[in-house]
């Protein structure tokens, strides 16, 4: 059965679809604002901000200043950035007291939308943050609470084409990716382990942690720490493997060998009556320890 959307979410595409213009010069009239009037934006789905490529912007901004005016909005105590928080950071940096802004009016949803769309068209967002909000705006498109997105994006997956789908097409257009793409090859990330996610979150590559996570659970924190160093594909893999291998090779205690072998009963039954008198002689001169563990 198709899910029936409200009028909303059936008209968000298009929202979406031109969140991106909104901050283009001739789109609307662009004012200037102090830097100390702005505030961060409560929807910003960023929860990083790598420091070297901020600061190399600040450097473009004492040189040139801000070329693309950020998008705010009205509220109670001045403004808030729906989109280029990181322009508004740079420009702190550089020492400017205002900033070229497009003021609009708009929702929390609206705005965290608009977020969304500017913030997953950079290039510079981590793996994680880009999941989460591509999550986010998922459960904005499809009108569901975020815990509930990931369930009924694997059921969109298995089900036949409706408006759902179609609405899911249109968000994610302007973003250069297929939402089912997302589904079966990124949405994974949320489940890896924490000591993994930090780390793509600060700066691993998304195909490297694929192969670590792919690891047994306690090499994870040793193969993250080798990437870090500048290891690549080839090095990780081969890293895998030596582990593997190393532990294939770990001796096994002797008396777990024997409680093996005695723990056998087609070796027992195979005993002929002189062998099994020469066990029990044997089995007669176990430690104390281990009798009191037998309960003899």
């Amino acid at each position: 059965m198709t899910r029936k959307r409200p009028e909303r979410q059936r008209n968000l595409a298009g929202l979406l679809a031109g969140a991106a213009d909104l901050t283009q010069p001739g789109t609307s009239p662009v004012h200037h604002l102090p830097v100390d009037a702005l505030r961060p934006g409560s929807q910003q789905p960023r929860r990083a901000f790598d420091e070297a490529g901020l600061e190399s912007l600040a450097e473009s901004v004492r040189r040139e200043g801000v070329l693309q005016p950020l998008l705010v909005r009205p509220v109670d105590v001045g403004h808030e950035i729906v989109a280029g928080e990181r322009r508004w950071r740079a420009a702190q940096r550089a020492g400017l007291t205002e900033v070229p802004v497009v003021v609009r009016e708009l929702t929390d949803r609206e705005a965290q939308r608009m977020a969304l769309v500017e913030n997953l068209q950079r290039e510079d967002l981590n793996t994680v943050d880009e999941v989460d909000a591509k999550l986010d705006l998922v459960a904005s498109v499809l009108g569901l609470p975020r815990e509930d997105a990931r369930a009924r994006l694997m059921q969109l997956l298995r089900g036949e084409p409706g408006e759902e789908h179609a609405a899911l097409e249109s968000a994610f257009a302007p973003l250069g990716e297929n939402w089912t793409s997302f589904a079966k090859n990124k949405l994974r990330i949320l489940k890896w382990p924490s000591v993994v996610l930090e780390a793509v979150r600060a700066g691993l590559p998304f195909t490297l942690g694929s192969i670590i996570v792919a690891a047994p659970d306690e090499h994870h924190a040793a193969l993250v720490a080798l990437a870090q160093t500048g290891a690549g594909r080839q090095e990780i893999q081969a890293e895998i493997k030596r582990l593997g291998e190393a532990k294939g090779k770990e001796k096994v205690p002797e008396a777990l060998r024997v409680a093996r072998v005695l723990g056998s009963t087609r070796f027992i039954s195979a005993l002929d009556p002189d062998a099994r008198k020469a066990l029990d002689r044997w089995l007669a001169k176990m430690p104390e320890a281990v009798r009191n563990a037998l309960g003899d």
